[in-house]
């Protein structure tokens, strides 16, 4: 099912590993054009093209767009108590964690009467996308809300695709989700209209535009995110999910075959990859991994997963090809299955959040480890984070002189200004000292 590329002895130079990592034959760029559309008309007719958008893709429309306090607060009621104590650890969690992402302000004194203050302004208002495709995320509730809580977000919109088993409303349990968390404006609408709802407003639905969307989502949602980045900020271009297992011949290859089959139950275009340098444990692996896409829940979803070309398990020389070979895919998730994993984590840069040791799977991190599940996928990891707390956060300078500071400086002003031919910038600091005399 799962095909095998055995890498031993090729070029570890940077393009060669690029060329070698598997990826979807999807392109990003593909779903370009059919977002523009959907965003241009969710600009001119708004909330007509919202409704229009969620009959042709989520086969029927809400019967108000806008979810009421009282559908929220009657969701939370009847949500069975077990998940809501798992959401109420997760909850825990995730904003201890994120607490530790706010920076504090610092000011560093450059001589008398000269500072400069660095500090960490929240976004006003922001827009967060909750996926409800395949499967329900309350746990994306958690993970997207409570950083945007921690940095200090004031204003916080929250939008999930309509669910033809819940009147094509929004799932009950991601409405508790929301409850739990005082979120008061949730809309039911997905896809990239809703992105374009979220970045552009619509004002009969009291949707004010947001500064900031995050949010994981499908391949329209990842292309819309795209199309708006610069009229508001964005997270990542998340797209299907993506495990790298990294392993030796000390790993349990029913463990590392559960990891790769439950991070290919989220979606057909999942990627599941193993990279190890023991062939008796890639023959192993490869035989669990069949027998138990075949037992499990979505078997058929699994099965596609596994046997697509984002796929594969990797025969490498060594460890430290191992390495070279995660670093230049950049996985989104990546587990350590090795005998001493600590001495590979230092070495292990592009990945979106790394799982260590055989008693950390990714399915922790979904959603109970503190650790936030939004993270960039792609590829991406090489230069976006995670979500975080920080992702809400503007870094700002304020700069503090007085007269004696400005006078220390003038000169060096006047030098660079006239440098550069542009002697206006030395005359404004000249009119404030002696120079202008």
């Amino acid at each position: 099912m799962m095909r095998t590329l055995d890498l031993r002895g090729r070029d570890r130079s940077a393009v060669s590993l690029l060329a070698s990592v598997p990826r979807a034959t999807h392109d990003l760029s593909s779903a370009l054009d059919v977002a523009q559309e959907l965003i241009a008309d969710v600009v001119a007719r708004g909330e007509l093209a919202l409704r229009d958008q969620a009959q042709k893709f989520d086969g029927g429309v809400p019967a108000s767009t806008r979810v009421d306090g009282a559908q929220m607060r009657t969701a939370l009621s009847q949500l069975d108590p077990a998940v809501r104590e798992a959401l109420e650890l997760a909850i825990d969690r995730v904003r201890r964690v994120s607490v530790s992402q706010v920076p504090p302000a610092t000011v560093t004194t450059l001589g008398p009467g000269a500072a400069v203050e660095q500090r960490w302004v929240p976004v006003s208002r922001v827009g967060l996308y909750v996926p409800g495709g395949k499967a329900v995320y309350p746990s994306s509730v958690v993970m997207n809300v409570i950083p945007a809580q921690v940095a200090g977000v004031a204003s916080i919109a929250l939008v999930s695709p309509p669910q033809r088993d819940f009147e094509f409303g929004v799932h009950p349990t991601v409405l508790a989700a929301a409850q739990l968390l005082g979120i008061e404006e949730v809309y039911a609408m997905g896809g990239a209209g809703a992105v374009a709802a979220l970045a552009y407003g619509v004002p009969s639905l009291g949707l004010a535009p947001v500064d900031v969307i995050t949010g994981p989502g499908n391949i329209f949602v990842a292309a819309a995110k795209r199309l708006v980045r610069g009229l508001v900020g964005i997270d990542s271009e998340a797209g299907p999910t993506e495990i790298l297992i990294i392993a030796d011949a000390s790993a349990d290859s029913d463990v590392v075959a559960a990891d790769l089959v439950s991070q290919a139950e989220h979606d057909p275009m999942s990627a599941a990859v193993l990279v190890t340098d023991s062939a008796e444990l890639l023959d192993a692996v490869r035989v669990r991994v069949t027998e138990r896409a075949a037992e499990t829940t979505h078997s058929a979803r699994v099965v596609e997963a596994l046997s697509g070309p984002q796929s594969a398990l990797i025969l490498v020389d060594d460890m430290s090809h191992a390495v070279a070979l995660s670093n230049a895919y950049a996985p989104e998730h990546l587990e350590v299955h090795v005998a001493d994993a600590e001495a590979l984590v230092p070495l292990l840069i592009n990945a979106g959040a790394i799982f260590v040791g055989s008693d950390a799977p990714v399915s922790l991190g979904d959603y109970v480890a503190g650790s936030n599940h939004v993270l960039p996928t792609l590829g991406q990891a090489r230069f976006s984070s995670a979500l975080g707390a920080y992702t809400f956060l503007r870094a700002q300078q304020v700069i503090r002189y007085d007269a004696v500071g400005l006078s220390d400086v003038a000169h060096h002003v006047r030098a660079l200004s006239d440098a550069e031919n542009l002697p206006a910038h030395g005359d404004a600091v000249d009119a404030r000292t002696d120079g202008g005399n």
